[in-house]
Order: C-alpha cells, then structure tokens, then sequence
C-alpha cells in the first residue's frame, strides 16, 4: 500500500508540475509582442485613433435631437391694446395672452455644409491614426531590442556557468593527481590543501554563478511578460558571426523613428491649418418640426373636448457664422503653430544626423567585435594547450602546484572573455539591424 500511495503522489506532483518551454529567440520576441503591456497599450492606441476618427467624422454627419416640456403659467401676461381694435375707441384694454399650461414636442434636424474646422479635424484624426500605427511599431521595435539584450545575458551567465563548471572539473582532477602523489610521498601535503581551498573557492563561485543564472531568467521572463514561475530552457546556439561587417548603404528615410516625426509635422501643419480655419465661415442646414398643447389643463393626456388644442409646426433655415474679428487671436495661434512646426523640423535633422551617427558606430563597433572574437577565440586554444603541458610538466615534476593552477585560471579567464566576446558580438549585431531598421527580421531568423 504504501509503494501504491508514493506512485500516486508522485504521478500527481508530475502533472502539476509545470512543463518547461524551450525558449528560442524568435520565440521569446514573438511572446512578448503579444503578452507585453506597452505592446497591448500600443495596440490600444490604434484603437483609439480608430474611435477619434468617428468622433471627428459626427461632426460632419446629420444631427437630430428631440426635446419636449411642460410649462405652467398661474399668471399670464397681459398686454395693453387699443380699444379701437373692439371697436371702444378712446379707451385701453389689457388682453392676456396664452393659456396656463403649455407643452411642446420639438425635433431637430443639422446638417453642417461647411466648417473647414470640421474637414481639417478628420484630416487630421486620419493622420493621428497613423501616427498611432508608426508608434505601435517603434514600440515593438524597442520591445525586440530589449528581448534580445536580456536574451543574450542569460547566454552569458548560462555559458560563464558552463566554463565554471569546466573548470572546476579540471581543479577535481589536479586535486586528484595531488592526492595520490602526497599520498605515495611525492607530493607535500600544503600542495593538497591548496588544490582543495582552489577546489572550494570554485564551488562557491558555482553557486554564485547559479543563482545569476536564475535571475537573468527572471529578468527575461518579466521583460517578454511571462510568468515567473514558468521553467524555461534556452536551446545552445552557435554564436558564430551571421552578420559580417560591410558597407551596406541605409535609406535613413526607412527608419520608423523618422516616419514617426513626419507625422508629427503633418499633425502640427494640421494644427495650424485648424488655427486658420478659424476665419473661414460656417453654413448649416437646421430643420424643425414639432408640436404645440395649450389648454386650461395639462396637455399631454387632455384633448379639446377639455379645452386642450393642439397643433403642429416646422422651420427651415440657414445658419451662416462669419468671424469678423476676434482681437488677433486666431493670428497668434497660427504663429504659435508655425513656431512648433518650425521647432519640429530642428528636431527632424537632429535624429537624422544621431540615426547616421548610430549606423556608423554600430558598423564600426561590430568590426572591432569580430576582431576581439577572432582573438579570444585563438586565446582560449592556446591556453588549453597551456593547460596540458603544465599537467604533463606537473606530472613529471618539472612544474609547480601554482603553475598548474595559474594555468587552469588562464583557461578558465579565457574562456569567459570569449563567451563575452561571443555575446558582444551578437549585441552589435541587434544595434546593427536596429541602425538599419531591420530588427524584425530577427522573428523570420531561427537562427536569432
């Protein structure tokens, strides 16, 4: 019963267990453009747009409303007539005017015909659309960029984890082959301690190196917006150079940062257009139609056989709007208007110049990465030929405990600063794309 017992337990803790989900790069990018909250509030800005586009496009569409009251009138108002009108000339007579209660019922009808503030405004909320559309592309642009920063740390502690433990493998050996040399007297027993401290030095470091690992994970998984919890695994990937060097030319006019600020100047030339719209004229079509109780009693459930009567009416009419003057406030906004859109421009050739800074420096920064890779990389085979002449000099008694160790240090050196290497050369690869507004391209690149 109890073997019974321990194999349901366990086969419960396996399925709620969670599964762990190997997580590419692509992989990673693509679930935080859908889990992410500035991907989502992007998303929702589109959206808006959308709603700020029918919100502008009422004001240009028919507008009905329908009102209706109740007035009770306890004193109605006179009026002083000539008498000659009843035939008593020479003599004045107060008439009164209405009856007590009235009620009405009136609908509405506007058409705008012309409001150059109204056709501006839809211009302009199509174009804030765009404007949403460039946004939500920058911001996933970001989004990948930082996906793939964090990405590659976790790399790093992960490959720095693996050198470690290489090493440490290594030191297991030397103290090894010093304990069986102090042990059959040819080795001192201060040369064993030492092997141990440097074995438990490492040690500690491993577990140092472990809990980095755990958190470049977490901070992955909190930048791509999943949840903590989720046990993840990065498959090894060849961190051999995919993008050389070259002198590829960029159409700076491409990046979206650019593509970004033109909208905004055609948002501030729509602005200042609005500004001018204001001396325009307005015309519009008003149409009403509605009817009228009056009576002794309330109208709205008596008829004329209780003194109620009741009748219909309609208007049609033109309403025209000219602005005449307005104390040169409709002037200065325009001139404030132009300022910003002058100011806009400045800006504009400013990114241009820093977006050209970016890919030269990106270009240049990666050259000088893939020489330090090349370099590392003949360093780290140099100090493992190093390493196993010291061993066999060890061996032989023509080295010391410290020229071995010092050797396993140089490894072990060596190989973090090729994995740094590695990972720097990656790096100036996402600047690069970034530079050359490429950086999508990572989604349709399974090897990224």
């Amino acid at each position: 019963m109890k073997k019974i017992l321990l194999f349901v337990l366990l086969g419960t803790s396996i399925g709620f267990a969670q599964e762990t989900e190997v997580l590419t790069l692509p992989d990673a990018v693509s679930y935080a453009l859908e889990n992410k909250a500035e991907a989502e509030k992007a998303r929702l800005d589109i959206e808006k747009g959308d709603a700020q586009i029918s919100e502008v496009r009422a004001n240009a569409l028919p507008n009905l409303s329908v009102t209706g009251g109740v007035t009770y009138n306890p004193l109605l108002q006179q009026t002083v007539l000539p008498g000659e009108i009843f035939g008593m000339p020479g003599e004045n007579i107060s008439v009164a005017f209405g009856q007590k209660w009235n009620s009405t019922v009136n609908a509405q009808l506007t058409q705008v015909l012309f409001n150059q503030s109204v056709f501006t405004g839809l211009k302009a909320a199509r174009t804030t659309r765009e404007f949403y559309l460039l946004n939500a592309q920058l911001t996933e642009e970001e989004i990948i960029e930082k996906v793939a920063t964090s990405y590659y740390q976790v790399y790093q502690a992960q490959e720095m984890l693996k050198n470690l433990q290489r090493n440490l493998d290594l030191t297991q050996q030397t103290v090894d082959i010093v304990k069986g040399l102090y042990e059959n007297g040819l080795a001192k027993k201060i040369d064993f301690d030492r092997s141990k401290v440097a074995l438990s030095n490492l040690s500690a470091n491993r577990q140092q190196l472990i809990n980095a690992v755990a958190l470049s994970q977490n901070a992955l998984k909190f930048m791509i917006g999943m949840p903590i919890e989720q046990p993840i695994v990065l498959p090894q990937e060849s961190f051999a150079p995919t993008i050389l060097p070259g002198t590829e030319t960029v159409d700076m006019g491409e990046r979206t940062e650019l593509q970004l600020m033109e909208k905004q100047l055609e948002l501030l030339d729509l602005q200042k257009k609005a500004s001018q719209a204001e001396y325009y004229p307005s015309l519009a079509l008003v149409m009403n139609y509605g009817y009228l109780g009056q009576g002794e009693e309330i109208p709205l459930w008596h008829g004329e056989d209780q003194g109620v009567y009741w009748n219909d009416f309609s208007s049609i009419g033109l309403n025209v709007q000219i602005p005449i003057f307005n104390g040169f406030g409709t002037k200065s906004r325009v001139k404030i208007n132009q300022i910003e859109y002058q100011k806009a421009q400045e800006d504009y050739k400013e990114t241009e110049l820093a977006l050209e800074l970016a890919h030269f420096n990106a270009l240049s920064q990666l050259e000088n990465n893939l020489i330090t890779l090349q370099s590392q990389e003949e360093t780290v085979e140099l100090a493992q030929q190093v390493l196993e002449d010291t061993q066999n000099n060890y061996e032989l008694g023509l080295a010391t405990l410290n020229d071995l160790l010092d050797a396993e240090r140089d490894l072990s050196n060596a190989q973090n600063n090729y994995t740094a290497a590695q990972i720097d050369y990656r790096l100036a690869e996402i600047q690069l794309l970034k530079s050359q507004g490429k950086l999508r391209t990572i989604l349709d690149n399974p090897s990224k």
